[in-house]
């Protein structure tokens, strides 16, 4: 059974109910102005107070890579090169060894969001590792459906494994992490990158995955009007992302792929008053099944999002450090002595 949401979680609730236009009735038209008003917001200093406060000894960069055309099977490869921008959050003094890496995507149904909303775990994930954090903003849908975002991950998980040296990082210790769709395109990205031999992820991170399209599971009816996010959102973010193709894709729902990412270390954490709460918790049984090495860990006190939302959220912080903790576990060298996780 889940715990009581705390008392700010359920405050934040009230108001984040007001406030917001449901996904599912806003229009198409509306999604890119609703971006930019969610950014705006995020930024502000109330939006900080929710959000959390950057790590002040955090440096923080962007750069622009452009894709090349990959061959990934049941994908056709775009023919003309997209650029996307990089958020890179690097620890304050790198040192003389390189640094272990996290490919960080962020959430938002693959609809809304950006790298700056993670700029909180980002940020501390960075200098409490210490690691090289680099966060892809991947195109959105309704604009760019899927595979839009599957093809922009994969092409910045590539980048910067290709760049390790200019990155200053240990390409041999890549976490690939997101949360909500994000951790959907993570797990599709560990998957991937066994199937077309490497380079392979060191850990995958996957927090509140989305990693089934089509069925409704009971944590979806039960928590089918939860804070944050609902069962009609789910359904349009779904909608929007998909724009009528496969559900049972693999690189849409991994949970029907082949699992091929039950080869890397995973760290899946749930939150327990969220309706994709049972697709974390079935991915882990599904990789468990095929040998995976998996941690499950259930925030039976959070909502959906929490990880984004420390301010209102206090399980965050306890994620953020469980996140630190496998970070460090799964790229250690391999001549260290092994820790507890």
């Amino acid at each position: 059974m889940p715990a009581p949401l705390p008392l700010r979680t359920r405050v934040f609730a009230v108001i984040e109910r007001l406030v917001n236009t449901p996904i599912d009735e806003a229009s198409r038209e509306e999604i890119p102005v609703r971006r930019t008003r969610r950014a705006a917001l995020l930024a502000s200093p109330l939006g900080r107070l929710v959000a959390g406060t950057p790590h002040v000894d955090a440096q923080v960069t962007d750069r622009l890579m452009e894709t090349e055309p990959v061959a990934l099977d049941g994908l056709t490869p775009e023919t003309d090169p997209v650029t996307l921008r990089l958020r890179i959050y690097t620890p304050p003094s790198p040192g003389p060894e390189p640094l272990p890496v996290v490919v960080l995507y962020h959430g938002g149904g693959w609809v809304l969001g950006d790298p700056e909303q993670d700029e909180w775990l980002a940020t501390h994930l960075a200098v409490l590792t210490p690691c090289v954090v680099v966060s892809v903003a991947y195109r959105l849908a309704p604009e760019y459906p899927y595979p839009a975002a599957v093809l922009d991950a994969w092409a910045g998980f590539r980048w910067v494994s290709e760049h390790a040296d200019e990155l200053g990082i240990d390409a041999s210790a890549v976490v690939v992490a997101g949360d909500s769709a994000g951790g959907n395109l993570a797990a599709v990205v560990a998957a991937l990158a066994v199937e077309e031999g490497g380079p392979r992820p060191a850990g995958q991170v996957l927090v509140y995955p989305a990693v089934e399209m089509e069925a409704v599971l009971p944590s979806e009816i039960e928590f089918a009007e939860a804070p944050v996010l609902t069962s009609r959102g789910m359904r349009a973010f779904v909608r929007l992302y998909l724009d009528g193709a496969d559900p049972y894709a693999p690189t849409a729902a991994p949970l029907h792929g082949s699992l091929a990412g039950a080869e890397v270390p995973s760290l899946i954490q749930i939150a327990g008053h969220d309706p994709l709460r049972d697709n974390g918790s079935a991915y882990a049984e599904a990789l468990e099944g095929k040998g995976g090495d998996v941690t499950l860990t259930d925030y039976s006190d959070a909502v959906h999002g929490f990880l984004s939302l420390p301010g209102v959220s206090p399980p965050a912080a306890r994620a953020r450090d469980e996140i630190v903790a496998f970070v460090q576990h799964v790229t250690r060298s391999s001549d260290e002595p092994a820790e507890e996780v």
